[in-house]
């Protein structure tokens, strides 16, 4: 199973502020393009969907952005894939029509298959992804290491 590009970067985003745990400053849209060449509409969107959802605070205004809502070891990465994902049915059986569907086993499997996934998923929380922290802050570009050491 595959996430949408729009879940994947809503959990990289969540990552990139758990790896910085003692900033004071708040984090800034323009940074996390930055950092993923990303489209500012897209993080934008997904930073409101984020903070609606309390995973993120957002602070309005000229001095505005956003940081964790909660701590990473209380944001279940099951649950926020679930409250990323538009849907987790793993088929559309109906666009187009299949002719199996009246009696096809598969669908049924691919569901056991998607709950099985999700129930991995459900094991881990964003403190146990970015437990590697000095690992994953190397691999960043010198503009965000600049912001994370300064």
């Amino acid at each position: 199973m595959q996430l949408t590009r729009y879940t994947d970067f809503g959990v990289r985003t969540l990552m990139y502020l758990a790896m910085q745990p003692d900033r004071e400053s708040l984090f800034r849209i323009a940074e996390i393009t930055d950092v993923f060449d990303l489209s500012s509409n897209h993080v934008s969107k997904i930073v409101h969907h984020l903070g609606k959802l309390g995973y993120l605070q957002t602070v309005r205004g000229k001095c505005g952005g956003f940081r964790l809502g909660m701590a990473p070891e209380e944001i279940n990465i099951g649950q926020l894939v679930r409250a990323l994902e538009h849907s987790l049915a793993p088929v559309d059986c109906g666009k187009p029509y299949c002719r199996f569907a009246p009696a096809c086993k598969l669908q049924g499997v691919l569901g056991r298959a998607v709950k099985a996934y999700l129930a991995v998923l459900d094991q881990y929380t964003l403190a146990d992804v970015v437990s590697n922290r000095d690992d994953l802050l190397a691999l960043l570009p010198e503009y965000s290491l600049a912001v994370i050491d300064g």
